[in-house]
């Protein structure tokens, strides 16, 4: 199928499937004689799995450094990913991201504390 085809069959824009193959995310399609891309079922999987791991909270960067894995969870959605401390190149990352919102969380709360005591003063 032609990329707006699959962009539509992934939930998403052709723009993003663009952006995914440029960051590593969606590996180069083939091409038509005339150079389109052309997507299968496998690339529409994968487009799907990358747009549910991005509304997870992960950030695009995140998922480069694992995207040679992506196709793991292509073939088995339930699949856990390895132990922080595995050797398996790229493991940690969701634990890595917990970390990062819970320190920003940590600020914000104390930005938020900060203001409403700053509000306060000012009643």
């Amino acid at each position: 199928m032609r990329i707006g085809d699959a962009a539509a069959a992934a939930g998403t824009t052709p723009r993003a499937l663009r952006f995914y193959e440029e960051r590593g995310l969606l590996p180069p399609p083939r091409r038509t004689a005339t150079g389109q891309r052309e997507y299968g079922p496998d690339e529409v999987a994968r487009v799907r799995v990358i747009r549910e791991l991005l509304a997870l909270g992960l950030t695009v960067e995140d998922l480069r450094g694992v995207a040679d894995r992506i196709g793991v969870l292509v073939e088995n959605p339930r699949r856990r990913c390895g132990p922080p401390d595995s050797d398996i190149p790229g493991s940690g990352v969701i634990d890595r991201r917990i970390a990062a919102l819970d320190a920003e969380i940590d600020r914000l709360t104390r930005l938020r504390a900060g203001l409403a005591q700053h509000s306060y003063e000012q009643s």
